[in-house]
């Protein structure tokens, strides 16, 4: 199983600290397995937290033994980190740990000298400072989150579970990830500033809505080539009012939707079988594969030969 360690150094932020664990400790396989195994490590039996104190379960030490390592920010980014945090970071780097910074974590991680040369992200107003106390770091405060591969950082506050979202997504698909987004309530497509391998679940509807039915019936013929009166004469509504109750109940409109549950229905496949590009375009209803292709990318971000290499799972034996 894949062990996050959340790091809590004195006056670690509540916010960012209880992020990780709560979205990783609730994240499921499809069988139903927990897919994560979260462990909170400090330097010291006890960790000031401001509103409370903490007693960390496990050392420094457990860092070292982790796949993926959270900094959660501090109150102050500027108090000195102990070093025997900074080297027990190094030394899990060195060893291929992934480590991910939220907010102000970022400072943590920009203290280790991993950071040089590469871009990253924290809260904007920390940002200018970020920049002047390590000007090693291409400090970018525009994008909700910045990955690269072994280290990712976040911006503020809901960023953070914008980068768990990611973090999930890479290790075990959309299709987790999405679950995930819906129990945190959180939804798993934001506008940021970088192309983003973004899942596109559907507006929730409430059941026994009146257009529970036809959304049913959408996206089980989502291959056809639909059109709004064949929509508005299943739903059996005037197109006018078909389009009303569609932003009334989904915030978007029928063929916009239509859309989006082809891409996710793509992206499924692509994740979960071999089919070639071409076939996928067939079985979601795009009229061509140029078609699929340019929305896929306009929507996702990316090619679907990326978006596949990327999130791919195989099975082993």
């Amino acid at each position: 199983m894949h062990t996050v360690a959340v790091l809590a150094l004195d006056q670690v932020i509540p916010f960012d600290l209880s992020t990780p664990i709560e979205v990783f400790s609730r994240t499921r396989l499809p069988d139903g397995r927990p897919a994560y195994r979260v462990r909170v490590c400090g330097p010291a039996p006890t960790v000031d937290a401001g509103a409370f104190t903490l007693q960390p379960p496990w050392g420094l030490d457990a860092l070292t033994d982790a796949d993926t390592i959270i900094l959660p920010g501090c109150a102050d980014p500027t108090a000195p980190i102990p070093g025997e945090v900074l080297d027990t970071l190094r030394q899990a780097a060195a060893a291929g740990t992934r480590i991910a910074s939220i907010c102000a974590g970022a400072f943590i991680l920009a203290a280790t000298g991993l950071l040089d040369g590469l871009p990253a992200t924290t809260h904007w107003l920390a940002a200018n400072l970020l920049a002047e106390r390590h000007p090693a770091v291409k400090v970018d405060p525009d994008v909700l989150y910045v990955d690269n591969g072994q280290l990712l950082t976040s911006a503020g506050a809901a960023a953070g579970l914008d980068l768990c979202l990611h973090l999930i997504r890479r290790d075990h698909g959309s299709a987790v990830a999405a679950d995930a987004a819906r129990l945190s309530v959180m939804p798993l497509e934001r506008e940021g500033g970088q192309a983003q391998f973004i899942v596109h679940d559907q507006p929730p509807t409430p059941r026994g809505s009146l257009l529970e039915p036809v959304l049913r019936w959408m996206q089980d013929n989502a291959a056809k080539d639909l059109t709004l009166d064949d929509i508005a004469t299943q739903a059996g509504m005037s197109t006018r009012t078909l389009n009303r109750r569609f932003r009334e109940q989904t915030g978007t409109t029928p063929l916009q939707w239509l859309l989006r549950n082809r891409i996710r229905q793509a992206q499924y496949l692509l994740e979960a079988t071999d089919h070639p590009v071409d076939r996928i375009a067939t079985q979601t209803g795009f009229g061509s594969p140029t078609a699929f292709r340019d929305r896929f990318k306009r929507i996702v971000g990316t090619s679907p030969h990326t978006y596949r290499a990327a999130f791919q799972k195989h099975t082993t034996a």
